[in-house]
């Protein structure tokens, strides 16, 4: 008896309980958690409930409803946001019962009576599938995100770009605040945008991404790449040089020991 328990259910569906019970009994021997289902509405009903369900076996000739239509409306269950596999079980050899059935999706089939262990390699075979496509979901799903706030970044960078544009098209970098004389700023800080200017200003104050977001009015991710892009062009490595540079005592030779 396999002592290892897959995290994944299978669920079990066909007409004859003899045969429901035989597949439970031997899959459950061999580490899978089953959920045996008699006819197609109790099979949709528990496939609903139970979203811990990612394998079906399924009989393909069942009274109210055959296999590919219960596959179909589990299908519309799971939407887009819940995967599974499926395998069909038949008692006939017709061969255009199985090209419809593989065309609508169904992983693999096997012919009854079914040969228990080629049917647990299926089984196997499935939920390696299963969990791959599991993954290849989820990374999509982090790559959808990065996407998301990247789209995010860019639309904040254009609102300050068009915020920049309404103030004048000739106006420095050095213009946007008075705290700092033009002659005290370092040559290197002119380079700079206005909002790249002034989200150095306020790091050089102290303030944590998340204060200056809320000051400047744009995400805390945006801050994040205005302060990455300020480091970047004045040769900096670290918030605390930035800050040194643009202390009121800064100097030429100052400027030149933090950037170095």
């Amino acid at each position: 008896m396999n002592n290892t328990v897959s995290e994944v259910k299978v669920l079990v569906v066909d007409d004859q309980p003899p045969i429901v019970e035989e597949l439970c009994e031997f899959l459950q021997s061999s580490g899978y958690r089953c959920v045996p289902c008699y006819s197609s509405t109790q099979a949709i009903e528990s496939f609903a409930s139970d979203t811990a369900i990612g394998l079906v076996l399924c009989d393909l000739h069942m009274p109210e409803c055959d296999g590919i239509e219960l596959f179909r409306a589990l299908k519309v269950i799971a939407g887009q946001q819940r995967i599974f596999e499926a395998i069909m079980l038949t008692g006939r050899a017709d061969k255009q019962d199985v090209i419809r059935a593989l065309r609508e999706g169904f992983s693999d089939y096997y012919q009854k009576p079914v040969d228990l262990n080629e049917l647990l390699e299926g089984v196997q075979r499935q939920e390696a599938a299963l969990q791959e496509r599991q993954k290849n979901f989820q990374d999509l799903g982090n790559l959808n995100q990065k996407l998301q706030f990247l789209a995010d970044s860019i639309d904040d960078l254009y609102q300050d770009l068009e915020k920049a544009r309404g103030l004048g098209a000739q106006r420095r970098a050095t213009d946007v605040d008075n705290e700092v004389d033009n002659d005290s700023l370092p040559a290197i800080f002119e380079k700079l945008s206005p909002r790249q200017l002034e989200v150095a200003r306020l790091v050089s104050k102290g303030k944590t991404n998340y204060q200056i977001a809320c000051e400047l009015g744009i995400t805390e991710n945006t801050v994040k790449l205005y302060v990455s892009q300020v480091l970047r062009l004045t040769h900096m490595h670290n918030r605390t040089q930035l800050a040194l540079a643009l202390s009121p005592g800064n100097s030429p030779l100052h400027l030149r020991a933090t950037t170095h």
